[in-house]
């Protein structure tokens, strides 16, 4: 883990909400798929943790930029990230964070809900770039569809590679136009119907405590191994 100064080179929109924010490093870091990182934009108070968050990263280590994927709020943090400008610098601390992939994994499962998903497209990218056989179920919940992140990057590396990647879109709100998406949220009952070899993958939740605390008791419901449930909480996000 070390401090390294970063330059914005691009922000993408990825929802009305949620935005990635590209930048290239001034000296190169080893990061493993699953970790995060921390943004400073207070360097006298490194304790300010208003203006001081932690980001997962949304990319794999392989691309010569790191990117980092913000829900957007009214917080400083937020508005402060927001207002960063193509060759703006900030400094960074990277890499953080053990709840990660390991190359060996041959079977893997994502009980994932809305901003949760960052991490989850940094270990797919890496995956597919280091041509893993790595099988992937992901059940990705949303309140409505537009909400979804990332889903034409999921939707195009599921088509690409459908015995590496599927992909179940879920919403808790409103009737699905999308037929790829299916009204309800995760639960036991989608989670053995659409995650039928549960028992076999190592298992991972991202996100806020209480979506990560909810996908650990389902996974204690369908008697999944402790060893193989992999979590990492969200905070202040």
């Amino acid at each position: 883990m070390k401090e390294i100064k970063g330059t914005l080179v691009q922000k993408i929109k990825r929802t009305e909400t949620v935005q990635s924010f590209r930048f290239v490093l001034n000296e190169k870091i080893d990061f493993v798929p699953g970790q995060f990182l921390q943004v400073i934009f207070d360097e006298h108070d490194k304790k300010n943790h208003l203006l001081n968050k932690y980001l997962s990263f949304s990319c794999a280590p392989q691309n010569d930029y790191i990117e980092a994927t913000k829900r957007i709020s009214q917080s400083d943090f937020s508005q402060r990230l927001q207002q960063m400008q193509e060759g703006d610098i900030v400094l960074l601390k990277a890499p953080m964070g053990n709840c990660v992939f390991k190359d060996e994994y041959r079977k893997i499962g994502f009980l994932i809900g809305g901003i949760g998903i960052t991490p989850v497209v940094s270990i797919i990218e890496y995956i597919i770039k280091k041509q893993l056989r790595t099988n992937v179920c992901l059940l990705y919940s949303n309140r409505l569809e537009q909400d979804i992140a990332f889903k034409k990057e999921l939707d195009y590396w599921q088509l690409i590679y459908p015995h590496l990647l599927n992909v179940v879109y879920m919403v808790s709100a409103g009737a699905p136009v999308d037929k790829q998406c299916i009204s309800g949220i995760i639960n036991k009952d989608t989670v053995m119907n659409h995650m039928s070899d549960w028992q076999q993958r190592v298992i991972f939740a991202f996100g806020p405590p209480k979506m990560v605390s909810a996908m650990k008791n389902i996974c204690s419901e369908i008697s999944c191994k402790k060893e193989l449930i992999k979590t990492e909480n969200f905070i202040g996000y």
